[in-house]
């Protein structure tokens, strides 16, 4: 198993990593088999199933898979451009995707919600279809939106575990019990681990240069979400509030009065500052997915805006520590609210970040472990239910809350010497677990939960 830091930390769009970012990616993936094909298309017709049809519309899977089958990618996403060509492709109801001819495509017969039952592979499904002059289908796919990004295919998804890439990295961990067994053999820390692995697949110049990038971006985020103000969109009519709790913070500083615990409020404010960028939908790092992406990136400017001796320099350290348990989590369970609900999201989100400050804090791998099993173990059993399917309430707010409990988990940890009870794997299992038996009413369907629970107005 090797997810690279760039699998768990993809620069895309909002509102979400499943139902935006990955429809998108697979109506693209699509396309490329389309163009491959000896087959000649004169259309395109899609599906959606499972959650992505219930909660779509409000995580704007519409747009993305329009968007998508129209040549549109997360990674070079504009969204002028985007505003254009949807525009376009509803009155001409064709969309022209490069290397293709023009392809019939009217949004409102030809992407169909499918509200019954999910397909088999997983919650999040769709079915991608070209059909001929008469409308009849020539080429038909079903994709998977896993969680954070990642798209497989049917075919992809049964051959998952055929094959193993254990021999090819040196350090391929694939459970807590065995990075820390590897950590203490080799005595390196689990990001050296970890870049030694990234080290296989490209050259150290490429590797540092990408994860600046992907901190860059964070940072970005950060700021646009402080400076930018208005109502998001989606008719919840939910103002953002980072601005205006960033600037009481600045015109605090320095008062004698300020009680100490203000320094939550700065954590929930950068963590906001992003989820509303994402709710707007900006451009955003999945960490490891969209609904969870202000934790890490808050977690990290707390580390470097509060804390003394913080260097930027060694925010690759903490990506890279904060991949390897994400990774974990998402080879062991699940990092999708669709199939775990938000516990997979926040949660290991949480897990993440306070693994990557207790690393960057000085922790060892074993208060590294400790700290990531922390986080993870108070979310367990908590439920993604999004009003109106928005990624808007409760989910700004929780990514805050993630962010607090990321910085005391790693601070409890640091405070041990590693040694705990319960073991970060068999935590990882109980979420798993939990996850299995969640009614489906709280895995990203808004069917239950504060979704159902909203004031009338």
């Amino acid at each position: 198993m090797f997810l690279s830091v760039f699998d768990m930390f993809k620069i895309g769009i909002g509102p979400s990593s499943s139902h935006t970012m990955g429809p998108m990616v697979a109506a693209g993936r699509f396309l490329d088999r389309l163009r491959a094909s000896p087959f000649t298309a004169r259309g395109l017709r899609a599906s959606l199933h499972g959650s992505l049809a219930f909660t779509g519309v409000g995580h704007a899977t519409d747009r993305a898979v329009i968007l998508g089958l129209a040549g549109f990618a997360p990674d070079t996403y504009d969204a002028t451009q985007a505003e254009v060509a949807l525009s376009d492709i509803r009155t001409r109801r064709t969309v022209t995707p490069p290397g293709l001819a023009p392809l019939r495509f009217d949004p409102q017969s030809d992407l169909i919600f499918d509200y019954g039952p999910p397909l088999p592979g997983h919650a999040n499904g769709l079915i991608l279809m070209a059909t001929d002059t008469q409308g009849d289908v020539i080429l038909q796919e079903t994709w998977y939106s896993i969680g954070g990004g990642f798209v497989v295919s049917e075919a992809e998804l049964a051959a998952q575990n055929s094959a193993s890439a254990k021999g090819a990295y040196p350090f391929p961990f694939e459970s807590a019990a065995s990075m820390l067994a590897m950590a203490r053999e080799s005595g390196l820390s689990i990001a050296a681990m970890k870049r030694a692995n990234e080290l296989k697949t490209m050259p150290a110049t490429e590797l540092d240069t990408r994860m600046a990038r992907i901190w860059e971006v964070m940072n970005a985020c950060i700021d646009r979400g402080l400076s930018t103000e208005g109502t998001l969109p989606g008719g919840l009519g939910v103002t953002r509030r980072a601005p205006a709790i960033h600037q009481a913070l600045l015109s605090e500083r320095g008062l004698n009065q300020t009680p100490p615990h203000v320094i939550n409020d700065w954590m929930s404010c950068y963590a906001m500052a992003v989820n509303e960028e994402n709710a707007a939908g900006g451009q955003v790092v999945t960490a490891p997915t969209n609904g969870a992406a202000g934790v890490v990136p808050a977690v990290i400017r707390y580390w470097l805006d509060h804390v003394p001796g913080a260097s930027v320099q060694r925010v690759g350290e903490f990506l890279l520590t904060a991949a390897a348990i994400g990774g974990l989590i998402k080879h062991n369970a699940s990092i999708s609210g669709a199939e775990c609900g938000c516990q997979a999201e926040v949660g290991a989100a949480a897990a993440m970040a306070a693994a990557g400050l207790c690393a960057v804090m000085g922790g060892t791998p074993a208060q590294v472990e400790n700290a990531a099993e922390i986080a993870l173990e108070h979310h367990l059993g908590m439920t993604c239910d999004p009003v109106k399917g928005l990624v808007q309430v409760p989910c700004i707010e929780r990514n805050g809350l993630g962010a607090i409990k990321a910085v005391s988990a790693a601070s409890l940890a640091l405070r041990g010497n590693g040694q705990h009870f319960m073991p970060l794997d068999n935590c990882i299992e109980a979420m798993r677990q939990t996850g299995a038996d969640m009614s489906d009413k709280y895995k990203e369907t808004a069917l239950g939960g504060l979704a159902v629970n909203v004031p009338n107005c």
